[in-house]
């Protein structure tokens, strides 16, 4: 693939998580290479074939789920591929952001390069037009089980048939009027094509690249922010040892430990005896071994991410080569969704973390600083209010890290009575980061406080210096009591929209 941050991106190979973001969130076009659409066309010839040979194929000659006992009459087979889209057009709720609609349709497309769906090369053509265009059907949230995303693909389809409403340059109007103004037809679906749109896992995989691109900025901000709470905190360094850690090489924890380290460098919190104390609250002391899993689980996620988006999930899918098409169950996420669990929890027990230092440097007992971080004395109550803030933000994390995938009833007459869950899992997945970075907005302006009242400023590490300078770029320090809740929003806000400062390279990217 070529560079994501280009405005166009040349479709010859597998996609990308970056290359979703990059359609998704900046608008980035699509371009078919000349291999491509060979590989596409191989593909395809060998639908034809199974459909002039009359035999059982499902959702070509057959009907769906538990219809499959049911054979198609040959007058019937592109007609039926209309009712595939219109029949499982089921979703309800609100309609999932734009962006979410492009990630969507953007992996479907990647899906289809991947060769094994069969789609004909006229509507997969029409699906990156539509796409390039910025046409994007309207999509309600909720329907799917995640054992395929039917229902908003079928919504996605059947917008692209002209069907439902689209948005087209942020108007939401009849899906005909958004098709005629990007000048577009709507989709020519023939055998297999209904089916080819909808037998995906589309949405899950677009919204897995989207938050891969938050969870890594957001990891960086949040590192950003326990070394500026190690400064404050006049933590001890000796837990970032690297000899230490190499004694149990857990995963992940070396290489936060090393970012820490970079983060500090140059200050005096470096330097022999700079520490308050021989050992720290765990929050402090574990940081790279809770971290250290968090930044594991985000690469397992990561690789489950790559392989849905690269991969044919198609259900029977094409094997070109061996002119067969075999019906199996490549769609099922199983892995993919545990990884993306795994990852929720993790985030859960960084959010712990995370709140408990929080309240540790608002403590004078703790720390030595005054009651709450307020300069004026007792009579203020400083950050003591948003104490309150982080407890329940924290408490939203642990709710949402509960595993949801697993206890989805059986459907379609008992034949599908296996499925993931998969879109439930990235929202409350994206629910959480959205917490966090609440969480992480909190530990930077307290920590930034800390560091003042302590009148350490000046002898702060480069990566450090940098943190507390983005701090109050944003946020005044706190001096007399004031409504706090819109600097923690102003402050959030650039964590989700900016990279973190780093004392050398950030462990994650966009």
């Amino acid at each position: 693939m070529t560079n994501p941050a280009r405005s166009a991106i040349l479709l010859d190979g597998p996609m990308r998580p970056a290359d979703v973001v990059a359609v998704a969130r900046h608008d980035a076009t699509l371009r078919v290479s000349a291999e491509l659409e060979r590989t596409l066309r191989a593909a395809r010839a060998v639908v034809d074939r199974h459909l002039a040979q009359d035999v059982p194929v499902y959702g070509l000659t057959t009907g769906l789920g538990a219809g499959v006992d049911t054979r198609l009459s040959g007058d019937d087979l592109a007609a039926f591929q209309a009712r595939v889209v219109d029949g499982r057009a089921i979703g309800v709720g609100p309609a999932l952001p734009r962006e979410a609609v492009r990630a969507m349709m953007a992996a479907r497309i990647g899906g289809m390069a991947a060769g094994g769906s069969g789609v004909s090369l006229p509507v997969f053509s029409a699906l990156v037009a539509a796409l390039n265009a910025g046409a994007h059907p309207v999509v309600p949230e909720f329907g799917s089980i995640g054992a395929a995303d039917l229902a908003p693909l079928a919504h996605m389809s059947r917008g692209l048939l002209g069907l439902g409403e689209a948005e087209w340059r942020g108007d939401v109007v009849p899906a005909s009027v958004a098709l005629a103004r990007a000048g577009l037809e709507p989709l020519p679906l023939g055998p297999k094509d209904g089916h080819a749109l909808v037998v995906a896992n589309s949405l899950s995989t677009g919204l897995a690249c989207l938050r891969l691109a938050d969870i890594d900025r957001l990891f960086d901000w949040s590192l950003a922010a326990a070394a500026l709470m190690f400064e404050a905190f006049r933590a001890n360094v000796v837990a970032l040892d690297a000899r230490a850690l190499s004694a149990r090489p857990a995963f992940g924890q070396a290489e936060v430990a090393h970012q820490l380290r970079m983060l500090l460098g140059g200050g005096a919190l470096l330097e022999t005896g700079a520490a308050r104390r021989l050992q720290d609250p765990l929050s402090f002391r574990c940081i790279p071994q809770v971290w250290g899993a968090l930044y594991h689980a985000i690469d397992e996620a990561r690789r489950a991410t790559e392989i849905e988006l690269g991969s044919s999930g198609d259900n029977p899918v094409v094997l070109a080569d061996e002119g067969l098409m075999l019906s199996q169950g490549n769609f099922d996420l199983t892995a993919f969704v545990l990884s993306w669990e795994r990852l929720g929890q993790a985030v859960a027990h960084c959010a712990s973390a995370t709140t408990h230092r929080i309240m540790t440097i608002m403590s004078a007992d703790m720390t030595g600083l005054p009651r709450f971080l307020s300069p004026l004395g007792a009579s203020r109550s400083g950050f003591q209010p948003v104490q309150k803030l982080a407890s329940a933000m924290e408490a939203h994390i642990r709710h949402l890290a509960l595993p949801i995938s697993l206890g989805p009833i059986p459907v379609s007459d008992g034949v599908e009575d296996q499925a993931s869950m998969a879109p439930a899992v990235l929202a409350k997945t994206e629910a959480m980061l959205g917490h966090m970075r609440h969480l992480v907005a909190i530990e930077l302006i307290a920590a930034a406080q800390a560091v003042e009242l302590r009148g350490v400023a000046s002898a702060l590490g480069q990566g450090s210096r940098s943190i507390h300078a983005a701090v109050r770029g944003e946020v005044a320090a706190l001096v007399e009591d004031r409504a706090t809740g819109p600097d923690i929003t102003r402050l959030a806000a650039l964590i989700a929209a900016s990279p973190a400062p780093s004392g050398e390279a950030t462990l994650g990217g966009d």
